[in-house]
């Protein structure tokens, strides 16, 4: 949520609500952006919020990965983290958004 945490130790109201203000303005911190591996056929992604039981989807933010993205796919998902397969080549700007739900 925009870098705001609140710990589950928290007592004060005021933090509750701005952290459920967050929310409700569509900010939250289970999306970002990954950059797929050069010369690799897959890239770990760390994602502090991401859980086993997670969706994870995959947006194209450049012409490289739109072009790549029928062979893209989230091959794992973990605690923390989620695994992007994909083509094993040289190009350095295949970027994506993701959002990891659940």
């Amino acid at each position: 949520m925009s870098g705001f945490q609140v710990s589950a130790q928290e007592k004060d109201p005021a933090a509750f609500a701005q952290a459920i203000g967050e929310l409700y303005a569509g900010r939250s911190n289970a999306a970002g952006t990954v950059t797929l591996a050069a010369g690799a056929a897959s890239t770990v992604v760390t994602a502090p919020n991401c859980a086993p039981q997670c969706s994870v989807l995959l947006f194209p933010k450049t012409a490289n990965a739109a072009a790549g993205a029928a062979g893209t796919f989230v091959s794992t998902v973990g605690i923390g983290s989620f695994t992007v397969s994909h083509a094993n080549n040289a190009q350095t700007d295949r970027t994506f958004f993701y959002v990891a739900i659940g």
